[in-house]
């Protein structure tokens, strides 16, 4: 069904109050833009189960608040912060924006992981410190899986050291770690999927993701019967894999908030949906 169809049958669904927790993290490629929209399709399936195979900054689960998630991520530190805020995440330790402290942080961190202690509560205080305090907020690991992102350019910085509002939302959402094709889905999940973008940059994590991942995540997301969502960059390659296995693919321009190089001119994206 075509995007604008859908938006008229959402209309008559009842209205969803406006989050009041905003992503706790930066994300490059963060979707927080994108929650009206996907608002529109989600709101006659909201009795569903979210399913988000690269949850990332979180923005759109906490847009949409379903009562029911699996919030899965490549990301082994992303979903050690997330599951920290699960229980109440209150950090304690010195925040600034500071260049001494920022790689003295980013050294310890790297020595916690090394150390096989990447789901501490000291990695997630970490990570946290270093997501807001490093350039325009990356993630970016080496293929030794240090993060190796410098220091950032930000005049101030508003950290927030206690995380207990999350925890009531948290409670019912399943947060987990693994590639997108380990997570349990059942036939009337709703699924919103947004993966690391098909451009050059593909070094969210150690691993990567490369057009083979791409490809074979369209066709894990075509063999769903329930309502997919899919987002990423319009490239020609992507637009026509979507369309071949049956999408609706629209385009819309998406403002790319955070980048590698710091710029910050609007990029056209998709939004490709199925099941609907």
């Amino acid at each position: 069904m075509p995007l604008n169809s859908v938006a008229r049958t959402a209309s008559s669904a009842k209205p969803i109050a406006e989050p009041a927790l905003k992503p706790p993290l930066k994300w490059a490629g963060g979707k927080r833009w994108l929650v009206p929209q996907l608002l529109e399709l989600w709101q006659p399936y909201r009795d569903r189960r979210l399913l988000e195979p690269f949850v990332g900054g979180m923005a759109i689960a906490l847009g949409l608040r379903p009562e029911r998630a699996i919030l899965n991520d490549t990301n082994e530190h992303l979903i050690n912060f997330y599951r920290w805020l699960q229980r109440g995440l209150q950090i304690e330790r010195e925040l600034s924006n500071n260049k001494e402290l920022y790689y003295q942080y980013r050294t310890e961190f790297n020595q916690l992981v090394e150390a096989g202690r990447a789901d501490s509560c000291e990695a997630a205080e970490l990570f946290y410190y270093l997501n807001r305090t490093g350039f325009n907020g990356l993630c970016r690991f080496n293929r030794n899986n240090q993060f190796n992102v410098p220091f950032g350019r930000y005049k101030t910085i508003n950290y927030q050291r206690n995380f207990q509002p999350y925890r009531p939302l948290f409670e019912t959402w399943t947060i987990r770690h693994g590639d997108f094709d380990t997570v349990p889905r059942q036939a009337d999940d709703f699924i919103y999927a947004d993966p690391p973008y098909d451009v050059e940059f593909t070094t969210y994590s150690a691993k990567g993701f490369d057009w083979l991942e791409q490809v074979r995540l369209a066709e894990w997301l075509a063999r769903h019967e329930g309502p997919v969502v899919a987002s990423n960059q319009a490239t020609e390659r992507i637009c026509r894999l979507y369309r071949s296995l049956g999408f609706t693919v629209d385009t819309l321009p998406g403002p790319r908030r955070i980048s590698c190089t710091g710029d910050r001119t609007p990029a056209l994206e998709i939004l490709a949906t199925k099941g609907f």
